[in-house]
């Protein structure tokens, strides 16, 4: 099977141009990218307070992210302009996936950036898949985890979701446990942790783990 693929456009902004970016992500981007071919979806975290906003696309395969490119450019660019600030567009591989539940209104996510050399990307996945994925299933309000890697800078990041705000800050003791224990007993380097409100949800990625 062709390898799943994703484009995050990560932009540090001002806090007050947060909704009308999301609105943008929501009412404009999404029903252009839905059209393009390959398309799964799209999703939007966003920190209102820190004005930090994650709009990423994602694709049947390669080929299909290629092809999109130019064409989700200039939403990029005025993603980033209503933001207030200079867009990281990221490509990416999508190595795993687990949803138990659609998010929805008020869902929270949590994401924490990994590095590892290169050639140890696979252990990061490993890490997130057996050591993290099977405590998730068990967790009230928990919603669904993605892996994306960047395999040539030794760059992981894992997305967890949960049902709100309360769900994830009730959860926030295990992934704790995981970036300043398991990650690092691995040989992990935790580059950065944060936590987003999941503010548009439409990404349609199947199950990969």
């Amino acid at each position: 099977m062709a390898e799943i693929r994703a484009r995050s456009t990560e932009v540090e902004g001002t806090p007050a141009s947060v909704a009308a970016a999301v609105a943008h992500a929501r009412d404009e981007v999404l029903p252009a990218v839905q059209r393009m071919p390959g398309c799964l979806g799209l999703s939007v975290l966003a920190d209102p307070r820190g004005g930090r906003c994650i709009v990423t696309t994602s694709w049947r395969d390669g080929q299909a992210l290629a092809d999109s490119r130019e064409e989700v450019r200039p939403f990029a660019e005025r993603t980033a302009a209503l933001l207030g600030g200079e867009p990281e567009v990221r490509e990416w591989e999508v190595a795993a996936m687990h949803r138990v539940l659609d998010a929805g209104d008020g869902a929270r996510a949590r994401v924490t950036w990994l590095r590892t050399p290169p050639d140890a990307v696979d252990r990061a996945v490993d890490a997130v898949r057996l050591s993290l994925m099977p405590k998730l299933d068990d967790l009230p309000g928990f919603c669904s985890v993605s892996v994306l890697v960047r395999r040539d800078e030794g760059l992981t990041v894992a997305a967890v979701s949960y049902g709100s705000r309360e769900d994830a800050e009730a959860a926030a003791d295990g992934a704790r446990e995981f970036r300043e224990g398991l990650a690092p007993a691995m040989g992990l380097e935790v580059l950065d942790t944060a936590e987003f409100d999941v503010a548009v949800a439409h990404l349609r990625v199947p199950e990969t783990t």
